[in-house]
């Protein structure tokens, strides 16, 4: 998936398809409730709320088990996580006892349409992923010696662009290395971007963080070489060493499994 830079802000394009096609869905329900039933547009607030809170609710559901040991993550909405027949189930409830006219279900059938059209369009511009090659650089071990990229292909590939600054980073991190640990079909390598042995040692050594394959790229190579404009960024690399997907910002536990699961069958 490509990654959209406006500025400062950095959005993964399924997430920006989202912010797009509900912003289309907004407009078009503020213009037909003035021109066919202003209760389209108190509709659409509450189909927005309504579609949201039980797609979400949904995912929690599908997934209880992962949620249940750190229920906090339930409000966790920046990791992403949408069950979106759960979502549709909501937005056809609030429908039914809302929309009452036949003006009212035109202007809203068309709201949706409007609204999904653009989700789709921006989905497609921005949902191939280039299948980019492993950088050819040699990057130091953060135990000492270097090593190539290049030299882990053969098997699935996890590489997680962080940084000790980066809180999204921080917060993944204890995860990431659980996955890790349980995760023996894949290889797993931790890209440091822009900092020095000492402070990459001594932020593990003081979050108690055992990882493997720490690599230090104190130059950014290795994010330029991707094009990746933020952190943290995760990449997920089939066995010929070329890019399948990319996770831009804090991953949840779900979406990396997900990702890791698709990663074989390709």
């Amino acid at each position: 998936m490509q990654v959209v830079s406006f500025g400062p802000l950095v959005f993964a394009g399924d997430r920006l398809a989202a912010i797009m096609g509900i912003g289309a869905f907004m407009a078009a329900t503020s213009i037909l409730s003035s021109r066919l039933d202003p209760r389209i547009g108190r509709w659409s607030i509450w189909t927005l709320l309504v579609g949201l809170i039980t797609a979400r609710l949904g995912h929690v559901f599908e997934n209880a088990a992962s949620f249940m040991t750190e229920l906090w993550r339930i409000f966790a909405v920046w990791q992403g996580g949408l069950s979106w027949p759960w979502g549709v189930a909501g937005i056809a409830l609030v429908s039914a006892t809302q929309v009452r006219t036949r003006r009212g279900a035109t202007g809203a059938m068309a709201s949706l349409a409007i609204g999904l059209f653009a989700w789709n369009v921006v989905w497609q511009l921005t949902s191939a992923t280039p299948s980019t090659p492993m950088p050819m650089v040699a990057l130091e071990r953060a135990e000492g010696g270097s090593v190539v990229p290049t030299t882990f292909m053969g098997r699935p590939i996890v590489v997680n662009l962080w940084a000790s600054w980066c809180p999204p980073c921080r917060r993944e991190m204890p995860m990431m290395a659980e996955m890790a640990a349980g995760r023996h079909e894949v290889t797993f390598l931790f890209v440091n971007q822009g900092e020095g042995r000492a402070a990459v040692e001594a932020y593990l050594a003081g979050q108690k963080l055992t990882l493997p394959n720490v690599l230090l790229d104190p130059r950014r190579n290795v994010a330029g070489h991707y094009a990746m404009p933020g952190l943290p960024a995760t990449l997920f690399i089939g066995r010929d060493g070329k890019l399948r997907s990319v996770h831009v910002g804090e991953i949840s536990r779900e979406a990396l499994a997900a990702a890791i699961d698709r990663l074989p069958s390709e």
